[in-house]
């Protein structure tokens, strides 16, 4: 059955064999994401237990401090009962596998990611507030790549070779090389001691409060960490298209196209141009999984409130139910991005086919 769905849609078939096979992934990362925080040491109910001690002595000694004696109630602690009925509470007596397969059916069933253990918010609610600024700051970064990389690589390719060509290869590989966090806190240095710049990427005040005014605040904000990952990921993408370019351009169709007359102009954007899409398709998923992972680091100094940060406080809270929901849904809209790329190489490139002819 499935063989005969191959030979009449191909395509069809292959997109429908890397959906199951997303879904057999996301299974297994989140399986792997229930083991690794059942082996971090501590829980939810240990950090309850810390702050209920810290905030006790601080009461015990303000008392102390002036010269009253602290109550047995407010130094009381959690007992072992309370404790043992908290875990029961949020599920944490049972075994990590048992906690999965509970989160799935929740999940799958009725539809419900949970609720945070830290703020007591639906997760559904935290990461739909937070997921479209890192999708928003993410696309921009991927834009802004796509578009000067190509007309860099393409336009540095017919100068190979040059003092300019070589300048500008030099600074591409000196910036996709350099560390993105020392970039981040050299440029946030440079945002504190000139004052030119914001030290935060995200505005004081809200979209529905002054619409237009919110936009040109929010460029404003965003321009330090935007040039940051601009620059961290032009560099490999430009080489890359640079190369391919110059690749093609020693073929020998693109001899037999200048030898028919062909002009210099439809040589390059005509025939070798389109031949550097298939590798940078390829390679747009990675870039856009690459620009997400880097854009936690991004959000945490600059204090962006996107998915990124957020996932960093839910595993420092070891807040499981928002842990798992973020790497979820991040690591389905990478999947989803490598699906896509693959469709999009089948449609730029008629010489690919998904199946047996």
């Amino acid at each position: 059955m499935w063989k005969l769905f191959q030979k009449k849609a191909p395509l069809a078939a292959f997109i429908t064999g890397r959906l199951i096979t997303m879904l057999v992934l996301l299974f297994l990362l989140g399986f792997a994401l229930f083991g690794l925080m059942e082996l971090a040491p501590g829980d939810i109910v240990d950090q309850m237990m810390s702050q209920q001690i810290m905030s006790s002595m601080d009461n015990g000694t303000a008392k102390m401090s002036s010269g009253s004696t602290p109550g047995k109630d407010e130094n009381q602690l959690l007992n072992e009962k309370q404790i043992a009925r908290l875990r029961a509470e949020f599920g944490l007596d049972k075994p990590f596998y048992v906690q999965y397969f509970k989160w799935l059916n929740r999940v799958l069933v009725h539809h419900d990611l949970g609720t945070s253990l830290i703020s007591r918010a639906p997760v559904s609610f935290l990461i739909r507030s937070r997921i479209w600024n890192s999708v928003l700051l993410n696309l921009i970064s991927l834009v802004f790549i796509t578009l000067f990389s190509f007309l860099l690589g393409v336009y540095f390719s017919s100068k190979a070779g040059t003092n300019v060509d070589t300048a500008v290869t030099f600074f591409a590989l000196f910036f996709h090389a350099f560390p993105g966090l020392l970039l981040l806190i050299l440029v946030q240095l440079f945002a504190a001691v000139t004052g030119l710049f914001p030290v935060t990427a995200y505005p004081d005040f809200t979209f529905g409060e002054a619409p237009l005014h919110f936009t040109f605040s929010y460029v404003h904000h965003i321009f330090l960490p935007l040039l940051v990952s601009f620059l961290g990921g032009i560099g490999g993408t430009m080489r890359m298209i640079r190369a391919t370019m110059l690749d093609q351009m020693g073929m020998p169709y693109i001899f037999a196209l200048r030898a028919r007359g062909i002009s210099e102009k439809r040589v390059y954007l005509n025939h070798a141009f389109r031949n550097t899409l298939n590798p940078y398709i390829t390679g747009s998923a990675n870039l856009l999984a690459s620009l997400f992972s880097g854009s936690l680091v991004l959000e945490i100094i600059f204090a962006y409130p996107g998915i990124g940060r957020l996932m960093y406080e839910a595993v420092m809270q070891q807040d499981i139910n928002l842990v798992l929901a973020n790497s979820m849904f991040i690591s389905a809209l990478v999947l989803i991005g490598m699906i896509a790329s693959d469709i999009l190489l089948a449609l730029v490139d008629p010489r690919i086919r998904y199946g047996k002819e």
